[in-house]
């Protein structure tokens, strides 16, 4: 959740460590901080709130040297402040963190005993201050390094300085994404590749429990009891220009319109003729799923939602009985794995704590294969997987997915019909339907985002309102709970998302005329028993707003407003009439003056639990 960055040259590295942090915003932060050495000064800048008053303190102090390390801290232990803001220092030793340290309280009070102070409430600084009380009695800095990540609990990802020795970065990484960017003369290291764009497309990625000293010419990556690791170079196909908004007020506005594009992308060399290509799922042959018994879905957040739209495709195409489950609950449940059990994980960024730790425990849980499907190649959750699908997204900035939804609902379709064909459950003549109706998306996607304007005038409906229901049947329900939770993150209006049917057993004692209810109404098999679920929510008085496509009874009269969308097929209704609940919860995150980017408290890759 928080950002690295750190550098090691032979020119200024100040401006390289604000640009990364600039580029590292969107995962969600509280304060910023910068670090660097020259001639054995050491220049330590902390602010709160926003990187560009880091960059103006930066300005006005002035922060020279060849080597340093900045951070932008999202608070798990202390509150935010500057104290609590990275880098943390003690004596000699500089250093960042991001993750958690389980066992931090127990460490902390053995080094009061031992003499140190502590300036901040963080677990970053208590495992500094270890490393620093290990170098005393080890005199080698990488044995203390060593010793005490053996000797801490939890997660990092962690960059170190030493101001007696100044021309080395020691990083280490466990449970927390660290790559290291490769230059000409200087190296890097980062949270994230974005970060580090603009000065190298050449990668490292740091496995779990895996260390590097990194210099201007030299990389050395070992294990934690030492032995040397031989690492492949990945040379990335994003540049520099995936963080810029262009025309677009937000990264998220933006997003929401590359949707086209995007599924475009995830489509790309997949539809062979009638096939789906078996490239789609990288590593797979023709007899993976033949004998495919049961499917386990495991994801967080938005991708959880998708996953609750792909068991609906899952049980239709390859009639393989499939669960789905939030990752931080799967991980502490007793499941019991059946025979030909398919364990598939759901992340944008490859790196959800909650997500990668339950694919570790399935591992151990006896299932034939693992898939992930995930917009980021390097990924841990790729590099740990024995399938991946990629969804192809392109870097996605805004906290609030829009496109990685809409290419991993793509993607489960997709899979689907791999399987189902695999199976013998697919007959030819329905997957070239489907296939035909896939190949129309982009542009149907196109068309549905026509309704923009519309949905900006709907928008203003809801200024004021503090509370919303949402409202869908069948395989659209996920899409009401998905709509909802964009509502609710990023114009901070309390919203729900509910299964049509399930609203007389609890919900519908709050609806009166001051609640907004939206409905997700596509024309589907479920239309008429939607409709006796409006009625009842039109007899207590409430406002209702109704996205719906084709022929129905519903009409526009004073306490209803329709909003009609254009036709398409059934099997892409989640897909598309996600675009206008997206576009609903833009607007009026603008209308309520929210930071629509950077919602307060979220954070975009969620790397702790």
């Amino acid at each position: 959740m928080c950002g690295i960055v750190g550098a090691v040259a032979q020119r200024n590295v100040s401006q390289i460590l604000l640009e990364g942090l600039s580029r590292l915003e969107y995962r969600g932060y509280d304060s910023a901080g910068i670090c660097t050495l020259d001639n054995g000064e050491c220049h330590l800048i902390k602010t709160l709130g926003k990187v560009n008053k880091l960059k103006e303190a930066v300005k006005e102090e002035g922060c020279p040297g060849f080597i340093g390390i900045a951070h932008t801290r999202w608070a798990t232990h202390g509150v935010p402040s500057t104290a609590n803001a990275h880098p943390h220092v003690c004596d000699n030793l500089i250093m960042v963190h991001n993750g958690i340290i389980e066992n931090f309280a127990s460490l902390k009070e053995d080094l009061i005993t031992k003499g140190y102070n502590f300036k901040s409430q963080t677990d970053t600084e208590v495992l500094l201050c270890l490393i620093h009380s290990l170098l005393k009695t080890s005199g080698n800095l990488m044995s203390a390094f060593r010793t005490a990540l053996k000797e801490v609990k939890g997660s990092f990802g962690l960059a170190l300085m030493d101001k007696n020795d100044p021309e080395r970065l020691l990083v280490a990484r466990c449970g927390s994404p660290l790559i290291i960017g490769l230059g000409i003369g200087e190296n890097f290291v980062a949270s994230d590749t974005l970060a580090l764009l603009p000065v190298t497309r050449r990668f490292i990625y740091l496995e779990e429990n895996e260390l590097a000293v990194l210099t201007t010419d030299t990389i050395e990556v070992t294990d934690l009891d030492g032995h040397k690791v031989e690492k492949n170079i990945v040379e990335s196909d994003l540049d520099a220009e995936s963080i810029s908004k262009g025309k677009y007020r937000h990264f998220m506005q933006k997003e929401i319109f590359e949707q086209p594009l995007s599924l475009q992308n995830t489509l790309l060399g997949r539809l062979d003729n009638d096939e789906i290509a078996l490239e789609t799922v990288v590593g797979i042959n023709s007899d993976t799923f033949k004998k495919l018994d049961n499917i386990q879905i495991v994801a967080c957040g938005t991708s959880y939602h998708a996953g609750l739209v792909g068991r609906y495709w899952f049980e239709e195409l390859t009639h393989v009985t499939t669960n789905v489950e939030i990752a931080s609950e799967y991980r502490y449940r007793k499941a019991v794995v059946k025979p030909n059990s398919l364990f598939i994980t759901i992340s944008q960024s490859g790196e959800t704590a909650d997500t990668l730790a339950s694919l570790r425990i399935a591992k151990e849980q006896g299932y034939e294969h693992s898939i992930c499907i995930c917009n980021v190649n390097g990924s841990s959750l790729v590099r740990e997987s024995d399938f991946t699908i990629f969804t192809k997204a392109g870097a996605e900035i805004g906290v609030a997915s829009t496109k990685a939804f809409t290419t991993q609902l793509l993607s489960l379709l997709l899979l689907a019909l791999i399987i189902g064909k695999q199976k013998g459950c697919v007959a030819q003549a329905q997957q070239q339907n489907i296939i035909e109706a896939i190949r129309k998306l982009p542009a149907l996607c196109e068309e549905f985002l026509a309704c923009d304007k519309n949905i900006q005038s709907l928008a203003e409906k809801f200024s004021g309102k503090r509370h919303c229901l949402f409202l869908g049947r069948g395989i659209m329900y996920p899409i009401a709970l998905e709509g909802a939770l964009k509502l609710k993150e990023i114009s901070y209006i309390h919203a729900e998302g509910y299964a049509a049917g399930e609203l007389k057993h609890g919900p519908i004692a709050l609806i009166d005329k001051e609640m907004p209810v939206v409905v997700v109404a596509p024309d589907n098999a479920l239309m008429d028993k939607l409709i006796s679920n409006v009625e009842e929510v039109r007899a207590r008085g409430a406002l209702i707003y109704i996205f719906k496509s084709g022929e129905s009874d519903i009409k526009n009269d004073s306490q209803s407003k329709i909003i009609n969308l254009p036709d398409c097929p059934e099997v892409l209704q989640p897909i598309l009439f996600t675009i206008p609940l997206q576009l609903l919860a833009y607007h009026c995150a603008v209308i309520n003056g929210t930071d629509v980017d950077q919602p307060r408290n979220l954070a975009k890759s969620v790397t702790v639990e």
